[in-house]
Parts: structure tokens; C-alpha cells; sequence
């Protein structure tokens, strides 16, 4: 039986016997009754309640590892696993057309339809796509299937990442907005990781180029339905209650009409967002170079399965060294974000000019799917050493880019509907980018021509988003910034009687 209790600072809450909180209210501030803002003690271990950031970004991290994480391990072995990347190649031409359209407009649907119903819809689309690839490894007649599956993955994995965005830069407060990334990246790149680990496990002994096994897709195909029956387990935003006691702000019972309008109304709100948009393209362009051009072009079977483990491996490590430096409190939120801004381009003239010097080495006719009488690289060959360093680095240098680019997204607003917003453009535009590179590859664009695209586009991306980080990122945006432009009052996103920072009023 329920009763009431105080704890620290004489906060009344409910409790039960075994209930325990972890975060506690800050302030003079009480969660609502119900079992959704109850903590616990599980094995000694203080649990949050469910309904709070933490526990749900905790649980949108592992819908991820289940679908896009598996889909990552899957891709980064080149050409979806296969041989011959063409097939991939297409399907991911029509995956990133349609992502950029429902990742653009991402934002309404979430809005609309709340967390849970996105995230749940867009996990499917991943089972299907996994489908799709192992009936093409039997069936020369099914590329009508692959481009549907590519299309329909568009559109989930466009709702999907702008759901997961907007939770990401929105639940979490101003100071905690990095490490809330190095969480949820860590989390969704060791899907990837243990991904990565079914097809070396399995052909840990080949040392040739060939397709992965039957079971490798099956395994994927049950992971990602999993994760999409995770999703439903989701608290909507409007029941997310912070542990300074204020909430996510969201719009009130949003038209399709307003919600488009909403896209503009974040252009109008903050115009200078629009420099930032060179790095949402650059965003995933690079990916196509690093897992075909790179991963998929110069190495065997087994060695491909251990560079995608490393690669995301790396990731894991960028994220929590960029998630946790992104919020140190003790340095101003402006000085870091004119900080991390050197850093990414430091980074970007020291990985890609190593890179420069490993693609002179060969090109696209001088490869294993070109030239019956190349030798793919192993582990085992003299000079692989470098080469594994550099493609770790690689992926190193994708997840510094996405958490920088996430932080500086959520640096500009703390409001829910402006969030979805920003990360709509985000998720559409880097999307639109994928395509365009995919399209590229598929046509048999040269390796030369795509490494020197990235690094000129990843270079200009940085300059052209300097005039945000130098005026616009303030180090801090209060609530009533967040409602210029809305219908919403402190009213509707704070509880009653609380002031912004969480106090009495």
C-alpha cells in the first residue's frame, strides 16, 4: 500500500514499501501519483521511474540496438553482406529517397502520432528490408521486392530516427544533453558490435569473398521484430517527467495543417539553423565510401565482419569522449561549442588526409568484385595493421560528427515540437545526401572522386556552420525562448505552481 514519505530535501512523494528513488526531485518539486513515476530497487541496484528521461531514453537506445544497430552490422560488410553490392546499392538509393521525405517531415508524425506508435512502426520496416536481402541471396527475380523493401524502410527508419532524435535532444535537461547521447550511442552502436559478431563467428575460417550465411539474415530478421515490439513498451512525451520537475513541451493537439506550419515556423524562429544544413548532408555521405569503397572493396569475408566490429567499437568510445566533454559544466556551453568545432576540424584534416594516402593504393576496376585475380586483404596480410587503425578511426570520426551535430541541435532549443522539427530537417537532409551518394556508387563513381567529395564537403560543412556556433548557441535557452512562436503558455509545460528552473513559483 501506497503511503506518503519525505526525502533529502523534504519533497512529499509516494512510495511503496519496496520503491526507492534514485533521482530524486530537485527542489521543492513531488512527481505525479502512479506507476510510471515510482523508482525501484532491483537487486540492490536504485532503478528511476519509467516515466522519466532516463529509463525511456534507456529503452528507445535498445529499440535501436535491436533495428538500425543490426541493420548497421548488416551494411558494414559492404553490400548488405553480399558479394556484389548492387542490390544493396538500389535498395538503399530507394531506402535514402524516401528517408529524406518522412525524415524531413518526420517531425509532424511524431508529433502526431507520440514516440511510442513512430518508433514502433518504424522498427518494422528494418525486418522487412532484412527479408528482402536474404529472398535476393536465392532469387534473381525478386528486384521488385528490394526496391518496395528499400522504400518502406525509407519511411520507417525516416519516422523512426526522428522519434528517437527528438527524445534524445528534448527529455533531457541543457546540462545533460551530451551525456544523454553517449548513452543512447553507446547502447545502439553495441547492437552493431554484437551484430557485427554473428557473420565473423560464423566465417571466422574464410578467407575469400562470399555472401553470409542463410542464418546471418535470419538472425537479424527475429532481432529487429524484437525491437519493434520494444517500442510499444514506450511512455508517450507527454507523461516524461524531469527530476527538476518540469516537463517536455509539446504542442497541444496538433492539425496536419499546423504542423507543417510548424517546419516553417522553426525556419522563421531560428534562420541561422540553415547553416547547419551542409553538415545534416555530410552526415551520412561518407558512409557509402567507408563500407563500400573502403570495407567492402578491399578485404575478405572475415576480415570485413572483424573492420565492422572496430568500426563500431570506435563509435562507442566517440560517443562517450564527445557526449560527457559536451557538457562540462565548469566550462560555458558557447566556449564548448566554438571548442568542439576546432576539434571536428582537426579531425577531419588528420582522419581523411590519412585516408588520402591509403585510396591512392588502388581503385574501383582493381578490386575484389573487378578482377578475378585480386587477392582481397585478411588480418593475417602484411600492412593490415594501418589500414585497421585508419577504419577505426573512421568510424570514430561518424560518431564525433553525429554527437556534435546533435548537441548543437539541442543547444538552440529544449522544446519537444522544435526539436522534432530540427531533427525532421536533419534526419531529411542527411538522408537526401545518403541517396544521392548511394545513386553514385551504384553508377560506379570512382573511389578517388568519392573520398575527395567527402572530404570538401565535410571540410565546408564546418565553415558554413561557424556563424551558428559563434552567435547563436547561448549558454542557456529558457523556457520562454522555447514558446516564442507557439500556442503553448508556462501553464501547459511546467506543473502547476512551478516555476521554469523546476522551484515553487
Amino acid at each position: 500500500m501506497a503511503e506518503k514519505s519525505t526525502i533529502d530535501s523534504g519533497v512529499p512523494v509516494e512510495t511503496s514499501s519496496d520503491a526507492h528513488y534514485l533521482e530524486e526531485p530537485t527542489g521543492d518539486v513531488a512527481l505525479p501519483a502512479g506507476w510510471k513515476y515510482r523508482g525501484r530497487r532491483i537487486l540492490g541496484v536504485n532503478i528511476p521511474w519509467y516515466a522519466s528521461p532516463k529509463v525511456q531514453l534507456g529503452m528507445v537506445a535498445f529499440v535501436c540496438f535491436l533495428c538500425p544497430g543490426m541493420f548497421n552490422a548488416l551494411g558494414g560488410m559492404g553490400g548488405g553482406g553480399q558479394i556484389v553490392n548492387t542490390t544493396a546499392d538500389n535498395m538503399n538509393t530507394a531506402l535514402y529517397s524516401t528517408f529524406a521525405v518522412f525524415g524531413f517531415f518526420g517531425g509532424t508524425f511524431v508529433n502526431r502520432l507520440g514516440v511510442r506508435w513512430t518508433l514502433a512502426f518504424g522498427g518494422i520496416g528494418y525486418c522487412i528490408y532484412a527479408i528482402a536481402l536474404l529472398v535476393s541471396v536465392h532469387s534473381t527475380k525478386v528486384g521488385a521486392f528490394n526496391i518496395v523493401a528499400g522504400t518502406l524502410l525509407g519511411v520507417c527508419a525516416g519516422l523512426l530516427w526522428t522519434a528517437q532524435g527528438t527524445i534524445m535532444i528534448s527529455y533531457p535537461n541543457e546540462s545533460q544533453k551530451g551525456r544523454y547521447f553517449a548513452w543512447f550511442w553507446g547502447i545502439f552502436n553495441m547492437g552493431a558490435v554484437i551484430g557485427g559478431l554473428i557473420p565473423l563467428g560464423q566465417d571466422i575460417n574464410i578467407k575469400t569473398n562470399k555472401t553470409v550465411t542463410d542464418g546471418t539474415y535470419i538472425a537479424f530478421i527475429v532481432l529487429m521484430f524484437t525491437g519493434a515490439v520494444l517500442a510499444l513498451f514506450l511512455c508517450n512525451a507527454t507523461d516524461i517527467v524531469r527530476p527538476d520537475g518540469t516537463r517536455v513541451v509539446l504542442m497541444k493537439n496538433p492539425s496536419w495543417q499546423s504542423e507543417f506550419i510548424g517546419l516553417y515556423e522553426t525556419i522563421k524562429f531560428e534562420p541561422f539553423v540553415i547553416l547547419l544544413f551542409p553538415m545534416f548532408w555530410s552526415s551520412n555521405w561518407f558512409t557509402t565510401y567507408q563500407v563500400n569503397s573502403v570495407n567492402g572493396a578491399r578485404f575478405d569475408t572475415r576480415t570485413k565482419a572483424l573492420n565492422s566490429v572496430l568500426y563500431y567499437m570506435a563509435q562507442i568510445i566517440a560517443a562517450g569522449i564527445f557526449g560527457y566533454a559536451l557538457d562540462i559544466e565548469r566550462v560555458r556551453r558557447s566556449v564548448r561549442a566554438k571548442t568542439v568545432l576546432a576539434v571536428l576540424l582537426m579531425l577531419t584534416m588528420a582522419i581523411w588526409g590519412g585516408g588520402y594516402a591509403y585510396e591512392k593504393k588502388y581503385t574501383r576496376t582493381v578490386n575484389s568484385s573487378g578482377d578475378a585475380n585480386y587477392v582481397p586483404t585478411d588480418w593475417g596480410t602484411d600492412g593490415y595493421v594501418g589500414v585497421m587503425f585508419l577504419y577505426f578511426f573512421y568510424g570514430f570520426y561518424d560518431a564525433a560528427w553525429q554527437a556534435s551535430v546533435y548537441w548543437f541541435m539541442g543547444a538552440l532549443s529544449n522544446s519537444g515540437r522544435r526539436s522534432a522539427n530540427y531533427v525532421g530537417f536533419y534526419k531529411g537532409i542527411q538522408s537526401a545526401g545518403a541517396a544521392v551518394m548511394w545513386s553514385l556508387d551504384s553508377g560506379k563513381l570512382s573511389y578517388k572522386s568519392e573520398f575527395i567529395s567527402n572530404w570538401v564537403l565535410l571540410s565546408i560543412s564546418l565553415l558554413c556552420a561557424a556563424p551558428v556556433i559563434f552567435l547563436k548557441i547561448k549558454d542557456h535557452v529558457t523556457v520562454e525562448e522555447d514558446l516564442i512562436g507557439t500556442d503553448e503558455t508556462l501553464a501547459d509545460v511546467l506543473p502547476q505552481g512551478h516555476s521554469e528552473k523546476g522551484g515553487l513559483a
